[in-house]
């Protein structure tokens, strides 16, 4: 944990420099590993880069084509794209991306995403409801942190949501708030007063699984959101102009609706009063892995890093 005097980009990306090119002179590792596109991943690749250690980024290959969209997500892939010495693609798409971009074929591999590994194991147990999860009929699992979004296209989104849970009477919302105060700060004045909407700090990862299992739609700007619930039969609508995940909007799970007051109270009650849309949305699918990524992730590294030592000749 890094003590920061605001939440500046700038200043993150200088303790984060500092303290990982600390740790790689103690530490004198033989490889850098890092996934997905935040900025201590641009970063850490950064510095393995600057010191001549190989950097494998895992959750590789993510594009829009717009560099501030998502923003910084999308600078930060492609930095982590230009330094890593191996890419771990989760989907085709992914593959394609790199390989477009001119990465050598054989550093890089589709692998699927660890997040889906995580998930499909965690969600085989018998979880617990989040706590003050909502007893309504049909409750959306709902977040949003986006920086490109920070006021007022996350405040539109926002009443969005709150006016499709106005006019369905069994609809109910458990909207997970992100710790930046741009983002829980909205959230809790528009969404807090509702009798059917709880909003709640950040939960452990096996209450968002729990709470993906329980609820009826998601509502969020989430990449991993993306991914898992899908996978569990969730429908989710974006609150974004574009995903750098297109794989589960062709499957029919996700839709991408960006975050206008209308558009998104429309999306939500679109699903309420179609009952063969909802269920088109809701099949399980299954395009960013099988539960196996990190396996096929430490066989390609130990192939790559682990050299076998010569037999002595006969004298």
């Amino acid at each position: 944990n890094l003590e920061r005097r605001n939440g500046s980009l700038n200043e993150l990306f200088g303790k984060v420099m500092a303290e990982i090119d600390r740790v790689i002179d103690e530490v004198r590792p033989d490889c850098v590993i890092a996934q997905g596109d935040t900025t201590s991943v641009a970063v850490v690749s950064l510095a393995a880069f600057h010191k001549n250690v190989p950097f494998m980024h895992i959750e590789a290959g993510l594009r829009t084509g717009k560099l501030n969209d998502p923003y910084p997500e999308e600078l930060n892939r492609r930095i982590a794209g230009l330094t890593a010495a191996m890419h771990f693609a989760p989907t085709a798409t992914s593959l394609d991306n790199l390989l477009r971009e001119g990465v050598a074929p054989g550093d890089c591999l589709v692998t699927g995403n660890t997040g889906i590994d995580a998930l499909l194991q965690t969600a085989a147990h018998e979880l617990p409801a989040p706590k003050d999860f909502p007893n309504s009929p049909r409750v959306i699992l709902a977040t949003a942190h986006r920086r490109e979004s920070f006021g007022a296209p996350i405040e539109d989104a926002l009443r969005g949501l709150r006016a499709a849970v106005d006019q369905h009477e069994d609809l109910g919302a458990f909207f997970v708030t992100h710790p930046n105060p741009r983002a829980h700060e909205p959230a809790r004045r528009i969404l807090g007063d509702h009798p059917r909407i709880v909003v709640t700090d950040a939960i452990e990862y096996a209450d968002m699984v729990a709470a993906l299992k329980r609820c009826w739609v998601v509502v969020t700007d989430s990449g991993g959101l993306q991914e898992e619930a899908p996978a569990l039969g969730k429908p989710v609508l974006v609150l974004r102009n574009t995903t750098e995940r297109p794989e589960a909007v062709r499957a029919g799970a996700v839709r991408v609706v960006g975050t206008n007051t209308a558009s998104v109270s429309s999306a939500i009650s679109q699903l309420c009063d179609d009952p063969e849309l909802y269920a088109r949305m809701s099949v399980p699918v299954f395009p960013y892995g099988d539960g196996q990524a990190a396996k096929r992730i430490v066989a390609a590294m130990r192939a790559r890093l682990v050299r076998a030592v010569p037999a002595l000749s006969a004298a």
